[in-house]
């Protein structure tokens, strides 16, 4: 007997086999063991049987798909440097532009208008080209003059992108690349800059004629163009790529709330309680992410007030465009090098207090300024209206009370709240959705508070349905069926019962 107890192993054949040792496979001889690759195949190189396909829905096999497709797209940055006939334009437009401007006045040149330029320039090109012994057909020379034109008086490669009024927003990453919004997509466009040197004097030339300054003293900057599209500019050391130019353009046309219920941003209903709160002077906020469409909302909002109110506006970058006659626009100031003479939304605020205004319009709130607006709001500038960056109407609510509580103003959190229940009419959530679409998503209503939470009562709500072929995105604009709080207050203007109708 061993020490575990057991009798020694002296039987042979009959006996049992020790701990560990591997009875014979069936089938003879030892067989040589499958590589781990051929035990353990790809998946890709699986194959599932009829049976279990089937029970694998037909949805779920299209969004693997899709997240296959995603994870394969290449995340290199595209160059929006082309070749062809635009850049053999740009090639001569080098060679030409610096005799041009041996021969031109540049205090004159300024002084005319572009096609005037053009027109002058013409022999002077001429004279240029046959010196360089480069001969171009019509349409080159038109293309050339036009390149050399938006060089001297305009925004050069910009001009194009300007021009198209398909085009919403304008997105400059460097000199080698440029994206813009069409249609609610990102694309690439197809401009080229000559190099850093040539983008960062385009972006000083945009900044020199507001006003402002950018260099890599100040490298940050706000300003807008002639047509008022805001403009927003960094430049190195704080953009690594580059000088940055973002801007967002504005419809010439002015969109008002019976076009965006036409385009599917709302519903016709949803239109007329909007028409109804410009109109019966509700305090409202308009809440929503990035290119969102709150200025836009804001614009179209602007267009019920009474022609004989005076409205004060204040921006940070003047974009809003009211066609009331008694509107007047202020824009905050920067510091200057020694870092004063700054001017903040909050002094401005505070000076149009004095100004005697109907109403106040903020184009964005993001800081202590709000409690002044709060402020603005209940205390007899009833109508007034801002937006902010939120998700939903209810983190608006809590993004007011955080930068009220930014500023130094020691005032209780419940009282910041009170304040905003007795200031805020109505919150209008706008949402641009992934298939590029821009909705009025919510339409709230601030009641009251109840302990120490702010009531809302929702009266209006976008809920998706479903998603078409092309992706277009399906929804439906539901009224939820209540009798409006503010409806007294409609009362006063004789809508109540407009107002009531298109709630319910």
């Amino acid at each position: 007997m061993n020490a575990f107890g057991r009798r020694n192993n002296i039987g042979g054949a009959a006996a049992r086999p020790g701990f560990g040792v591997a009875r014979p496979m069936q089938g003879g001889g030892f067989q040589k063991p499958e590589p781990a690759g051929e035990q353990f195949p790809a998946l890709d190189t699986l194959t599932l049987p009829a049976a279990e396909e089937s029970l694998v829905p037909a949805s779920q096999l299209d969004a693997m798909q899709r997240l296959a497709d995603r994870q394969a797209a290449s995340g290199e940055a595209g160059s929006s440097r082309v070749e062809g006939f635009e850049a053999s334009i740009h090639r001569i437009k080098e060679q030409v532009l610096p005799r041009l401007l041996e021969r031109v006045d540049p205090e004159a040149a300024a002084t005319l208008g572009k096609d005037e330029l053009a027109e002058e320039f013409r022999p002077i090109i001429g004279e240029v080209l046959a010196e360089l012994r480069l001969t171009l057909n019509r349409r080159e020379q038109f293309a050339l003059e036009k390149v050399l034109v938006d060089e001297l008086l305009g925004l050069g490669p910009l001009e194009e992108l300007l021009a198209d009024a398909d085009i919403s927003d304008i997105m400059v990453n460097g000199p080698d690349q440029t994206f813009v919004e069409r249609k609610g997509k990102l694309e690439l466009a197809q401009i080229q800059f000559r190099d850093e040197e040539h983008l960062f004097q385009i972006a000083q030339r945009i900044c020199n004629s507001v006003g402002r300054r950018v260099d890599q003293t100040t490298p940050l900057a706000d300003a807008r163009l002639k047509d008022g599209s805001r403009v927003n500019v960094i430049v190195p050391p704080l953009s690594l790529k580059g000088t940055a130019i973002s801007i967002r353009k504005f419809s010439a046309k002015p969109i008002t709330l019976d076009m965006m219920a036409g385009f599917g941003s709302m519903s016709p209903k949803m239109a007329t309680a909007l028409k109804i709160a410009g109109a019966c002077r509700f305090n409202v906020v308009i809440s929503g992410g990035t290119g969102s469409g709150k200025t836009t909302m804001l614009n179209a909002l602007s267009k019920m007030i009474d022609p004989g109110e005076r409205v004060l506006t204040i921006e940070d970058a003047a974009e809003l465009r009211l066609q009331q006659p008694h509107w007047l626009p202020l824009e905050t100031r920067p510091a200057n090098l020694e870092g004063q003479g700054e001017i903040s939304i909050r002094d401005l605020v505070k000076n149009a207090l004095r100004m005697r205004p109907d109403r106040i319009i903020l184009g964005e709130i993001r800081g202590s300024e709000c409690f002044d607006m709060l402020a603005a709001m209940n205390t007899g500038h009833d109508g007034s209206m801002c937006t902010l960056h939120s998700n939903s109407p209810r983190e608006a609510l809590a993004r007011m009370e955080n930068m009220v509580m930014m500023s130094d103003i020691k005032v209780p959190k419940e009282a910041i709240s009170r304040q905003i229940a007795d200031s805020v009419d109505m919150i209008i959530q706008v949402k641009r959705l992934r298939d590029g679409s821009r909705r009025v998503t919510n339409i709230t209503e601030v009641i009251g508070m109840e302990g120490p939470v702010i009531v809302t009562q929702e009266l209006f709500k976008f809920e998706y349905l479903d998603e078409s072929a092309d992706g277009k995105i399906i929804g439906e604009y539901r009224a939820m069926g209540l009798r409006p709080y503010t409806i007294d207050k409609a009362k006063q203007f004789g809508f109540d019962q407009a107002f009531l109708e298109a709630c319910l």
